[in-house]
Formats: C-alpha cells, structure tokens, sequence
C-alpha cells in the first residue's frame, strides 16, 4: 500500500501538510487539501489510525455518557453528536447509564479513565466533583449538556423559564384550570428537571393570579404510556375537570392526546395539551410545544469539545452556553370551552 510520502509526492506538497490535511488538526488551505485528499483517493492511502494514535497520543474517539437510550430526546442529541463527530473524523463510544448506581460508579472509576477516548460529553447528569476530578486529571476535556457542573464547559437548558412559557401558552388562550403532568420523584434525578419544570408551571400560574391546585398535578415516568394513564386520572374526573394539560415532555403530552380520545374527549375543542420537546411525532400530533432542539444541543457540545482539543484553539475558560427554546404552535391548543 502507498504511504505518506508517496502521497505527498503526488500531491506536490509536504508529509506534514499531508498529516494535517487527513487528520483534521492544523490548517491547511482548501486548495492544498483538494489536492492531498485526491492524491489519496487516486493511490488508495487510508491513514493507519494505530499509527496515527501513537504519533498524537489521541485515539480519535469521543466517549458519550447519556441515562437513557430509549428516550427520543436522548437519542436525538446522540444522533447530532454523532454526525459532528463523525464530520470531524472522530469515532463515538457510548455509555448509557439506564443501569443502577455501580454501572455509572464502574464507567466513571473503570471505563473513561482508561485510554480510549481523548474526552467526554455528558448529557443530563450532574457529575460529583470526583467524576470531574478524575477525567480532569487525566487531561481529558469534559464538556455536560443539561445543566451547570462546576469547573466544566456545560450547555444549559432554563427548565423553568420552558414550563413557564408553555404554561403562559395556555393561560394567555383563556385557560384558567391547568394540569401538569410532570415526573414522579424517581425521574427527579440529575439537575432536578422534573422540580424545575413544576416550578415554572406554578410560577405562571401565581403571577396571573391563579392558586397551585396539587390536584390538578399527577407524576409519569416521561413516557407515552406514563402520560396516557396520568392523563385518563386527570381527565376522567367527573366535575372540575382541566381545560388544559401542560405535560412536560412531548411524549406524555401525545401519552394525553390519545387519552383524551379513548374518553371521547376532543383536542382542542374539550382540552388543550402542550408539552415540551419538538418530538419527531408532534408535527403529526397537532401538538403545539417548546422546542429544545436537542440535536443543535448534540453539535453544540461536539463544537465546544473541538475548542479544547484541537491544536491552536483557545479554549474558553469553564462557563455555562444558554440553550435557546422556542414555542411552536399547532391545533392541540385553542381557547377554552365557554362554561
């Protein structure tokens, strides 16, 4: 097989123009790249990643650490690191933590500190400060997606201020007696999502003058089933009933929907539902939501990675990056019906 001097030769440039042209690292001018890529293509030179390893001392790899595999909004901020990485000619490894405690105790002490990846995402979990410690001490960057994490790069989401402008949604088509469904304390784990997302509800709720009804309030476990069975608890009451559902992931706002259905219930014209995610599923639902963009989030934090790996960068001292939301409104919302 050809190698790097060949390749170079061919190109009419140098080997080290030709390491920083396949490798990604370093600058190379456009033309100069044209040139080595087609000279590789033309004599077949695939850099040798072993070698590539020892000469750098980096392997190229990206370790992702996520709760959850099964979850959309999981998934799809996996799918858009995933292909940042994958433009940058990094490889990805994941961890999904969806175990117990000694699976994420055996990732963190075991797995990321050995030499197999160059650094870390976290999404949604609160590293403790010897997690931090640990992959710092390694010289391995660390960037967390979801909320604040002392002494790292971290993307974050406002929680609150999300719930509070769903809610407001509702409130400014006329509704007066919303529900919230929202996660049981189970789910209330890293950076206390479910809690936040509460408290931006009530919060919308008391500055329109309107008192916390914990009745009004029921637990799922962010999924289409948890929403359905809370909704059908919420809805099938036979007085009182809410004129508006705000559930706090999109999966259990489409969980609502289709139980507001199965009580021969019509949305939007009986109840309003909205919920929080932009779900892949929402367009076709009708449901009106805030978006997070979780993918964008995915790319975000591939790019904040890149500034603390790549050679000549600087990279920004620790600090929080706001997230941006934004509502979408579809025909799961309209105003309430007369009374």
């Amino acid at each position: 097989m050809a190698g790097i001097e060949e390749v170079a030769r061919l190109a009419g440039v140098s080997t080290a123009t030709v390491s920083r042209a396949l490798s990604g690292r370093g600058h190379v001018s456009a033309a100069s790249k044209s040139k080595v890529l087609d000279a590789a293509a033309q004599l077949g030179y695939v850099v040798s990643s072993n070698a590539s390893s020892l000469a750098s001392g980096r392997t190229r790899n990206i370790g992702v650490v996520i709760p959850f595999l099964n979850r959309w909004f999981f998934s799809s901020v996996l799918e858009g690191a995933q292909g940042a990485l994958l433009r940058r000619g990094y490889d990805l490894t994941l961890y999904n933590l969806s175990g117990d405690s000694g699976e994420r105790a055996s990732v963190f002490e075991h797995f990321l500190l050995r030499q197999r990846v160059d650094a870390v995402i976290a999404v949604s979990l609160e590293l403790t400060e010897p997690e931090v410690a640990r992959l710092h001490d390694l010289g391995k960057p660390l960037v967390g997606v979801g909320g604040p994490i002392t002494g790292v790069r971290t993307l974050t989401i406002d929680d609150v201020a999300v719930a509070k402008l769903a809610t407001e949604h509702l409130l400014a088509l006329g509704h007066r007696r919303i529900a919230h469904i929202g996660g049981d304390l189970e789910n209330d784990l890293d950076f206390h999502l479910p809690t936040n997302r509460r408290h931006g509800y009530e919060n919308a709720l008391r500055e329109a003058g309107i008192e916390v009804d914990d009745r009004l309030f029921a637990p799922a476990d962010f999924t289409i089933r948890g929403g359905f069975h809370a909704a059908k608890q919420l809805l099938g009451v036979p007085h009182d009933r809410p004129t508006a559902i705000f559930a706090a992931s999109d999966e259990m706002a489409i969980g609502s929907i289709l139980a507001a259905r199965e009580l021969g219930l019509v949305v939007p014209r009986d109840v309003s539902i909205v919920g929080i995610d932009d779900h892949d599923l929402s367009d076709f639902f009708g449901l009106s939501t805030v978006a997070q963009f979780p993918r964008f989030q995915g790319e975000k934090a591939v790019e904040i990675l890149m500034e603390q790996l790549e050679p000549g960068s600087d990279a920004a001292a620790p600090a929080s990056t706001p997230l941006p939301f934004e509502l979408r409104v579809r025909s799961s919302t309209a105003t309430p019906p007369p009374a």
